[in-house]
């Protein structure tokens, strides 16, 4: 009999804490992937975690501690040797660190960009290479270049930033021939020089810097904003610095000397790159591939292991968030080298490998949101087993949940395959914690089991559990029971398959360093197919095995404990398909990196440059196309619903152009034959110019053009030319191209880093000319630790602003300042000439600079301005937005329309949804850089709207996973949704209309309503329709059968009564015309029962109502963090003010 809980336990958490009696999971048939045996001993999902242990360290501390203590008096020799011990050990320990830095990537990424400094820097120390750079000053402007066109990159990297820099230079010589062309010819020849400046103003430099502003938003990438920075020195150097454009007077000295700059700069650059320690973009995202592989073997063993455990615990620890971050990490490293790679191969003739290395990005990609389909099928698992706990026994011995008093009694054994225990046990002590499962506890390493432990359960013999099996049915009493005959059914079968899949990913895809050659192994396919065929053997009895326990136990249990029972059918049904899908979904992935083997091989005898010919219509191999037809990836002519992402360096647009386009029009639609059509035309062709030069791109084009007018205006009018060349005005106007950024926040971020790194570079000048006193040797020696440390925050601590800006300031005036201490024809005579003002030379470039930083700030900041929050906020509202047009077009409901089984997504739309979403995550961090008077970005409130967000995406994936089955509809599928269609499509629309309300009161601000539309209820209604159709089905098929009875009777009695001779009709055909005789007599009500419906068929049912659910509960999450920042409308508020 049960003890009565004692006294102890009274105060305490209910049900109590019981020993541990678990039981350990039987042994399945699992696939060694590696050799493709089978086997049936011990293995675990888990693996033991690993470290360093520092006890050799502690024991010699606590021994040093022990000579310390024993030291007899303060001035002894040991308490002297002591500061001077842990100094030495200091200095050691930094010098071991710095060694192990710098054989690191980045480390020695740092060494090639200080070696490169330093032989840039040359250029203005040695005299013959200073010579044929001319005799002008700014030869510092080599060493400048080396800092924002650095070599700490890849090959590929470095062949497109050589490319972006052919162009750059060469758009600068056109605009700097244009504009001194332009200024000679009117300015001298016409004699009208106003004319001439301001045709130069608005033309080149408005024009000319509007333009590159305007293809540095457009592109949005790195290397695209270093060619631009190379430009506006080129251009800023040639128009507004020198006398011949102001004078309109032809001189091109000054062109030549600066475009040698850049021809040397790029060239020492692409020599360091290329030489030294060379590093290949393809190697990398081998690298990459694999570490995320591994991870993603890591987070499946997790997931599986939670499930399988019932502990969402797990999912929460810190060793799943590691591999998840260590997959986020590799998954962006493989998306910023994947362009760079597509360069080398296409460099080297290898368009075929590159287009397959893509495809095995891309299946990585998928074989994530898979997980993340896992991950959510996971958690509804937890969700219920969280509402099972209100079933428990209380201490009066009293069921809190609803079940009927027929369920009540002593506790029945499951079938032989199950543990002979009562299910009550299964339930842990917990406050708002969901029970561990006990019967699905695995061993923690081969063999642990203890032969002396006792048992929980007996086990029963093959015709004891054949006739227990036959005759007596489990009872279940809550949902955990369901999950532990699930996972005693199907549990070493996952497991099992769990395994096969997580060593195969965490088995090494690519050989080792340097080259990563594809290293597959032969046995993994026939390996993952007979592990497949095994799991799906196994589900399909396992799943049988369930619901034809909970059919025979239904007479016992209450609707409402139906409903719950049938909803964890489902779950578990739910997890099983998704396990299942990524099998398949790991299947097309061992076929490309199969592809991609044989591809690697026949790409060494045979090399194509087809994206040479850019004449063909064909644009499948051309170096900028991103469109690449990936090797499974087959499109045809029906395929017209492609969804294409935003570009990997594009931000959200925020509002579409579909919804401004008719918001522009809809006012003249509506007039129709009363508007006149010439105004109606004019007026929107007009409208839709100014939308067009109302757009982001053009205005931050026309924002940069008139902000660099408005400076270099001061170096063409009179009065002010000597202010501005004074002040070397020039490299104000270059600091404010550089801190233009598309955001408020950006330009902040960047604007703090500029200032902090000009007070820092002008520092390190004063200090290093005051040690070398102006010796060419001691500056470049000093010259090249300050690039070391630099290049360290650039490269490796990975903020350029601050670096880069600090060797800017720090080349503006030491290497100048030895620059014009030299020779030179420039008129330098107001910071000294050859014996120049050092403290001069510091103020003025650090006040150009800083005013430049200032200048664009104000600039970004009151002139057009693109802020962060409020595109993070149209972004996530149109987000949310698609979100409910996509849920809305209802995920059974095309199943209908169609002849098999289809997504609801559209090809690509998941992939462009989570995109979309984590460029949001962009503008979340810039616009923590923004300030306003209303107060702070709320970083952390939106931080967990993204999340939720995420995991509605993740549900929408499962969702699209369980419509993506093989095969048809069975007849009982589809008289099931045929029935529900009405209560579904008011349930899709309640979820479209919430997306709806949460989008319009994240796009106005505006506090929301208490009376936001119920998901809950509308998918309550259409659980309920589903018992209703169970019960009328049960119905329909005794009433049908009764009197197909009475019409069988009476008929072979009236044949009977005649005496005839003739053999009886043939079945099939009498059944079907007393189907519809009966359907006849008791109406339409009977047609249900006509069709055969199994329990496996409310399944997909089930599915969708738990991902429903599951959507329905992070919306409830997103609206609760949208109240906490706009506040609940009162009802006595008074609006009309």
């Amino acid at each position: 009999m049960n003890p009565k809980p004692s006294s102890s336990n009274s105060s305490g958490q209910w049900p109590p804490i019981r020993p541990s009696r678990r039981s350990k999971l039987r042994n399945g048939t699992f696939v060694i992937p590696t050799t493709g045996e089978r086997s049936r001993r011990q293995f675990t999902l888990r693996h033991a975690p690993t470290g360093l242990e520092n006890a050799n360290n502690n024991s010699d501390l606590s021994r040093n501690d022990d000579d310390d203590e024993s030291s007899s008096g303060m001035f002894s020799r040991k308490t002297l040797a002591k500061p001077f011990r842990y100094a030495t050990h200091g200095l050691l320990e930094a010098c071991l660190n710095l060694y192990k830095f710098l054989g690191t990537p980045k480390g020695r990424g740092v060494l090639k960009c200080t070696l490169a400094y330093v032989l840039a820097s040359l250029m203005t120390f040695i005299e013959p290479a200073s010579d044929f750079l001319g005799k002008r000053d700014g030869k510092h402007v080599v060493a400048t270049i080396t800092v924002y066109f650095h070599p700490a990159r890849s090959a590929g990297s470095m062949i497109e930033a050589t490319l972006i820099a052919i162009v750059a230079v060469a758009y600068a010589a056109v605009v700097s021939l244009s504009s001194m062309a332009t200024s000679v010819f009117v300015g001298s020849v016409l004699d009208k020089p106003t004319l001439a400046h301001i045709l130069v103003l608005v033309f080149f430099v408005a024009g000319g810097f509007g333009f590159i502003g305007w293809v540095k938003q457009r592109m949005n990438n790195p290397l695209v904003n270093v060619g631009g920075t190379l430009a506006s020195l080129a251009i800023i150097s040639v128009v507004t610095r020198e006398n011949a454009t102001f004078a309109s007077v032809w001189d091109n000295t000054k062109m030549v000397q600066v475009f040698k700059m850049l021809v040397i700069g790029i060239t020492i650059t692409a020599s360091v790159n290329l030489l030294l320690w060379r590093t290949f973009a393809r190697d990398t995202l081998r690298k990459a591939m694999g570490t995320s592989s591994t991870s993603l073997g890591e987070m499946l063993s997790y997931v599986t292991h939670s499930f399988l455990s019932g502990k969402e615990e797990e999912l929460l620890s810190e060793q799943f968030s590691s591999s998840v971050s260590v997959y986020h990490t590799s998954y962006t490293t493989m998306t910023n080298v994947l362009r760079e790679a597509k360069y080398e191969h296409y460099f080297l003739g290898h368009e075929r490998v590159y287009s397959l290395d893509k495809a095995v990005y891309k299946s990585i990609e998928t074989l994530a949101q898979s997980i993340g389909g896992l991950k959510s099928a996971a958690n509804t698992q937890f969700a219920l087993l969280r509402e099972s706990a209100a079933t428990a026994v209380d201490p009066d011995g009293q069921r809190t949940g609803d079940v009927s008093p027929t369920s009540i009694g002593p506790p029945t054994l499951f079938s032989p395959s199950l543990l002979s225990r009562s299910f009550s046990s299964s339930l842990k002590s917990g406050l708002g914690r969901h029970p561990a499962l006990s019967a699905i506890d695995e061993a923690t390493d081969e063999g642990s089991s203890q032969e002396g432990s006792p048992r929980p359960f007996v086990r029963r013999s093959n015709s004891e559990s054949n006739a227990t099996q036959t005759t007596q049915p489990a009872v279940f009493r809550t949902s955990s029971d369901i999950f532990s005959l699930f996972i005693e059914l199907l549990g070493p079968s996952m497991k099992s398959l769990a395994f096969t899949l997580s060593e195969i990913l965490r088995e090494p895809a690519f050989g080792a360093a340097p080259h990563y050659v594809v290293n597959l192994n032969d046995n993994f396919r026939p390996s993952l197919m007979d592990a497949l065929g095994l799991y799906n053997e196994a589900r399909g009895k396992a799943l049988n095995e369930l619901y034809k326990n909970i059919e025979l136990g239904r007479p016992n249990y209450s609707d409402d404990l139906k409903a719950d029972f049938e909803e964890v059918a489902a779950a578990c049904g739910h997890f099983s398909f998704s396990l299942q899908t990524f099998g398949e979904e790991m299947s097309k992935y061992l076929d490309v990196l199969d592809d991609l083997k044989h591809a690697a091989e026949d790409g060494k005898a045979g090399r194509s440059w087809e994206w040479l010919r850019f004449w063909r219509k064909n644009r499948a191999h051309s170096l900028f196309n991103t469109a690449t037809t990936l090797p499974y990836e087959h499109r045809d002519q029906d395929q017209e619903s492609l969804v294409r992402p935003i570009r990997r360096s594009q931000l959200p647009k925020g509002i579409p152009s579909t919804m401004t386009s008719h918001r522009d029009t809809y006012s003249w639609q509506l007039a129709g034959d009363e508007a006149n059509k010439h105004v109606s035309r004019f007026a929107q062709g007009l409208l839709r110019w100014a939308r067009r030069w109302a757009r982001d791109d053009f205005r931050f084009g026309l924002k940069v053009g008139i902000g660099a007018m408005l400076w270099a205006m001061l170096a063409f009018i009179p009065s002010t030319r000597p202010t501005y060349s004074h002040w070397r005005g020039e490299w104000g106007l270059l600091s404010f191209m550089v801190v233009c950024s598309m955001t408020v926040g950006a330009s902040n971020t960047t604007g703090i880093s500029r200032f902090i790194g000009t007070v820092f570079g002008t520092a390190l000048f004063l200090v290093n000319w005051t040690v070398s006193d102006g010796n060419p040797v001691v500056l470049a020696i000093l010259g090249g630790f300050v690039a070391f440390y630099n290049f360290v925050v650039i490269v490796a601590r990975g903020n350029a602003p601050l670096g880069r800006t600090a060797l800017l300031a720090y080349n503006v005036t030491a290497l100048y300042a030895y620059s014009i201490s030299q020779r030179v024809d420039d008129d330098d005579d107001d910071e000294g000439g050859m014996n120049p003002y050092i403290g001069e030379i510091a103020l003025h470039r650090s006040l150009a600079v800083t005013a430049g930083i200032i200048y664009g700030l104000f600039v970004c900041r009151v002139v057009w301005p693109i802020s962060a929050r409020k595109k993070f906020k149209e972004g996530l509202s149109v987000l949310y937005l698609q979100m409910g047009l996509i849920w809305k077009r209802g995920p059974l409901a095309i199943l209908l329309r169609s002849d098999c089984t289809r997504s609801y997504l559209k090809s690509g739309e998941q992939v462009a949804l989570q995109r979309y979403a984590s460029r949001l995550e962009t503008l979340r961090r810039a616009a923590a850089s923004e300030f306003e008077l209303r107060g702070p970005f709320p970083f952390d409130t939106v931080g967990r709207i993204l999340a939720a967000t995420n995991r509605i995406l993740d549900a929408f994936y499962a969702m699209s996973l369980v419509t993506q089955r093989r095969g048809h509809l069975s007849d009982g599928e589809r008289e099931l949704l045929l029935f529900t269609a009405k209560e579904r499509a008011v349930l899709c629309d309640r979820i479209c209309h919430v997306f709806q309300v949460l989008a319009s009161s994240i796009m106005l601000e505006y506090p929301m309503t208490e009376s936001i539309p119920s998901v809950t209820h509308t998918r309550d209604r259409l659980l309920g329709k589903i018992f209703w159709f169970r019960k009328e089905h049960a119905a329909a098929g005794a009433a049908l059968a009764a009197v197909e009875g009475s019409i069988i009777a009476d008929e072979a009695t009236s044949a009977m009564g005649m005496g005839s001779s003739r053999p009886p009709p043939p079945p099939a055909p009498r059944r079907r015309s007393s189907e519809a005789s009966v359907v006849d007599k008791l109406g339409d009500w009977a047609r249900i029962g006509a069709v055969t419906v199994e329990e496996r068929d409310y399944a997909l049912l089930y599915a969708y109502a738990l991902v429903t659910g599951q959507v329905a509960e992070e919306l409830k999450m997103v609206e609760k963090e949208i109240e906490n920042l706009y506040g609940v409308f009162p009802d006595d508020v008074n609006l009309l003010e």
